[in-house]
């Protein structure tokens, strides 16, 4: 048996599922079919269905029915069932001709309570019993037409997809994104009669949006699933406001209180907002190849965290763009191929240049076993070379099938190093030191003027100018590092230039980006007038000083920025390495900025007494396993550098890194200007 872990948490969640699906039609939603490509991969789903005539489909209204001889349909669905959701349910299954139907859902029954407004105190009465989907089972045999039909409704924790066994992602969660001040104000606009919230500090759980406080309890009810498959009695931590309701929330999870009793192993879970340092999501200092291949190549459709490998070199086809959607795309998962799955996880955590050479040796190496005509050359590794041992598998079908996964790796290594965005990686990279030492020594208006020149039009740009989403993660980059500063005469001139400049540059694109058409809130470039583009730029703005301010609640963590001197450079020190170092300070002072959350009386009076006694405190280096999310995305650069650092400060200690997407650095502004961060979509 395994050592319990992410994966094996995935894998068998997974199994529970594949045991409904014999004969079935399968019907997946996005978030759930990206767990599964992570997981055990659609193969093993396909298996399990074993029939030749299998049918996987997408759960959306307008999804295929089941036809006369497809008697029995799975749903496996990431969210509650509840509003739209039970509408498709229903939409799908009476156009059918379904006799049995399974739904599973990755959210528990507790939840669904909550979502159907029944009291905690009602709640904790129906313990063991599960009403709310036996009367959705109801529902399914009479949208089937004969109530003597067979009907299930089951809870699955499908909560992650596992990118590594110390790195997993929430797909269902990948918009979730901590609160900014601005969110503050649309708090108190609901608020007309009560107290208005000051600033972030003063918002809980009483005072969210409905919608907001569902989500973080769906995510809750996946975390304590995993804590209880794990064994263990977590402690609770946060770092930043959404982040200190989360962990509260999974502290105080009602049906978690039973499990902890008998939980043998213990871990802490520290929550940290993503806000807090949005640096390190759109910096490129990560000298990392999958941190590229997410940047540059294209995202596959319905997946937050996978990309699309073109195959068609690996065929007869030509390398015409015409034919570039008559070959399934190839993709970096690879859960059902070891030597792949080798591969992928040494990308993760080996910097650029080592990363080529092992694509390259593991090419080498696949080929000698195929005893195909290998070439052997040494020195620096190049796309042309990578290319030609590729292509040596190309007219051996056996070779092809036996090393499918690793193919995918080497054509997404070789797309990579030859796109022309990669080129411009050290551009940014430049810049970005440049600023670093710039914030030192000049003012922010300076800094500022500095990016003014780099904002043209489109018909005045080159490949090695800057596009406007580029821009605008120059600009976080810029306003997430210097951090709280003062505003004054010189830095509203400096602000209005650059506004004016990229309010004009949005106005002249001759088409604008799905990026630009959310912000603008315009679908053409036709459309877009100045005044429009303006309203939005002044917009953008204000979410910019929001980031700027985002550590002025912190204590401890109140820079990443750290100043240059005679004997070194001004350089990034990012907020994770900060919170990891002081989770393990030999010293173990009491955490300032990391905040821990009581889950019952025990906690509040051990906290109350270590005031005036000598009680320790719950601290978050107290245990083996220390589980690190961060909500909002983590980089692949973050997680291999929580990973490496953690056993160097305290050996022994087990380190999983979970976080709700993983990042490239055009994913914030997306998340940070156009998410609605207090109204996410439930489905219902």
């Amino acid at each position: 048996m395994s050592t319990p872990g992410v994966l094996t948490f995935t894998q068998q969640a997974w199994e529970q599922v594949l045991a409904k699906v014999k004969r079935a039609v399968v019907y997946l939603d996005a978030a759930c079919a990206e767990s599964l490509h992570w997981g055990c991969g659609s193969s093993r789903l396909l298996e399990a269905v074993g029939n030749s005539a299998c049918y996987l489909r997408e759960f959306e209204p307008a999804a295929v029915a089941g036809g006369a001889e497809q008697p029995k349909a799975v749903f496996v669905l990431s969210c509650l069932l509840k509003g739209r959701t039970v509408e498709t349910l229903r939409d799908i299954i009476c156009r059918s001709h379904f006799q049995y139907c399974v739904v599973v859902t990755a959210v528990n029954h507790a939840v669904h309570l909550t979502a159907n407004h029944v009291p905690p105190a009602a709640a904790a009465e129906l313990e063991g019993q599960q009403p709310v989907f036996e009367q959705l089972e109801e529902k399914l045999c009479e949208w089937m037409g004969n109530m003597n039909y067979t009907a299930e409704v089951l809870h699955v924790p499908l909560l992650l997809a596992c990118a590594a066994p110390h790195l997993a992602l929430t797909p269902a969660f990948a918009s979730l994104f901590p609160l900014l001040p601005q969110d503050v104000h649309i708090l108190n606009r609901a608020r007309s009669d009560k107290r208005r919230l000051g600033n972030l500090a003063e918002v809980d759980a009483t005072t969210l949006t409905p919608e907001l406080l569902l989500t973080i309890r769906c995510l809750v009810s996946g975390l304590s699933s995993l804590c209880e498959h794990l064994g263990v009695r977590e402690e609770c931590f946060a770092v930043g406001s959404l982040s200190r309701i989360i962990a509260a929330d999974l502290a105080n999870f009602a049906p978690a209180k039973n499990r902890r009793k008998t939980a043998t192993g213990r871990a802490s879970v520290v929550f940290v907002d993503r806000t807090l340092d949005l640096t390190g999501a759109v910096g490129h200092h990560g000298d990392n190849l999958v941190e590229k291949i997410l940047s540059v190549l294209p995202q596959l459709p319905g997946h937050t965290n996978d990309v699309m490998v073109n195959m068609v070199e690996l065929t007869a086809l030509q390398a015409k763009e015409e034919n570039q959607n008559m070959v399934a795309p190839g993709c970096l998962a690879q859960s059902n191929d070891p030597a792949a799955k080798a591969l992928w996880e040494a990308l993760l955590n080996t910097k650029h240049k080592e990363a080529v050479m092992e694509v390259r040796r593991h090419l080498v190496e696949a080929a000698s076993r195929e005893n195909l005509p290998i070439k052997m050359s040494m020195g620096r590794v190049t796309p042309g070379q990578l290319t030609s041992y590729i292509h040596l598998f190309k007219n051996n079908l056996k070779a092809l099938g036996n090393h499918c996964g690793l193919l995918q790796l080497g054509l997404a290594t070789v797309q990579t190093l030859k796109h022309p965005q990669t080129a411009k990686w050290d551009n940014f990279l430049a810049f970005e030191r440049l600023l670093l030492q710039s914030i030192g020594e000049s003012t922010m208006s300076v800094v500022l003027n500095q990016l003014l020149p780099m904002i043209k039009p489109s018909n005045q740009r080159t490949n090695d100018d800057y596009s406007p989403e580029e821009l605008l993660v120059l600009l976080i980059y810029i306003y997430s590092v210097s951090g709280e500063f003062s505003v004054d005469k010189d830095l509203g001139e400096g602000e209005e230039k650059v506004k004016k400049a990229l309010a004009q540059v949005f106005c002249e694109e001759s088409e604008l980006s799905p990026l630009l058409q959310k912000i603008t809130g315009c679908d053409s470039s036709i459309n877009l007038t100045f005044h429009k583009s303006r309203s939005a730029v002044d917009e953008l703005f204000t979410s910019l000083r929001d980031i700027a301010g985002a550590r002025s609640l912190m204590k401890q963590f109140k820079s990443v920025y750290v100043p240059g001197n005679h004997t070194h450079q001004a350089s990034y020190k990012p907020l994770l390495k900060q919170v990891v170092e002081e989770i393990f300070n030999p010293k173990r002072p009491d955490p300032v900025d990391i905040e821990h959350m009581s889950s019952g009386l025990t906690d509040l009076l051990k906290t109350g007494f270590s005031m005036f006694m000598k009680v320790s405190r719950p601290h978050p280096s107290d245990h083996p396993l220390l589980i690190l999310f961060v909500v909002g995305g983590v980089t692949v650069s973050e997680a291999k550098m929580i990973k490496d650092l953690v056993p160097s400060l305290k050996p022994g200690t087990q380190v999983i890194v979970l976080s709700t997407r993983l990042l490239k650095p055009t994913n914030i502004p997306e998340l940070l200007f156009t998410t609605d961060r207090l109204h996410p979509d439930l489905g219902f």
